[in-house]
């Protein structure tokens, strides 16, 4: 059974990502606090990304399209294990290698989440959650990449930051 939207409990964060206190999801939006979160990044073997639109239910950029999966790192979670948890819960890919890729810090882009972005690729196909997920797809990368400058509002602010990264190949 998954907790009320907002009752999650996340690990608070100084400007150096060291856990300073905590509270509830809810409260760190609304108080823009600094807090942690994963991306990870879904490549299939012909080396299409998958995207999904996020929920029009989600309180923060409903309906909009994101990374594969991701999500908050839970209080007194690793960013590995949020890492691995949320593949499993948004996608249901488990039992997959995932690699970081690179850090992000946190800024009013990033939602004020220090974001850790990390890659699997998989030839599984993804299975979303549609409490979470409306939609997803796999796009392989020049599609995705005009399609993000066709029409970049309909991608959220850190995607966009995350896709620019990985396209170019700076994962360091």
């Amino acid at each position: 059974m998954r907790p009320e939207p907002g009752s999650d409990m996340l690990d608070v964060v100084d400007a150096d990502d060291r856990v300073v206190g905590h509270a509830t999801r809810a409260d760190v939006h609304r108080r823009q606090l600094l807090h942690r979160a994963v991306h990870i990044l879904v490549t299939n073997p012909e080396g299409a990304l998958y995207v999904q639109q996020r929920a029009f239910t989600k309180d923060c950029q409903p309906g909009l399209w994101d990374t594969s999966a991701a999500g908050h790192v839970d209080r007194g979670e690793s960013y590995a294990a949020a890492a691995t948890r949320e593949l499993a819960e948004e996608l249901g890919i488990v039992d997959t290698e995932l690699h970081f890729l690179y850090a992000v810090p946190a800024s009013r882009e990033t939602g004020f989440e220090f974001v850790q972005v990390y890659h699997c690729e998989t030839a599984c196909e993804p299975r979303p959650d549609p409490l979470e997920i409306v939609q997803g797809g796999w796009w392989p990368p020049t599609s995705l990449a005009a399609w993000i400058a066709a029409d970049p509002a309909v991608f959220t602010a850190v995607f966009r930051h995350i896709h620019r990264r990985f396209a170019t190949g700076h994962s360091a």
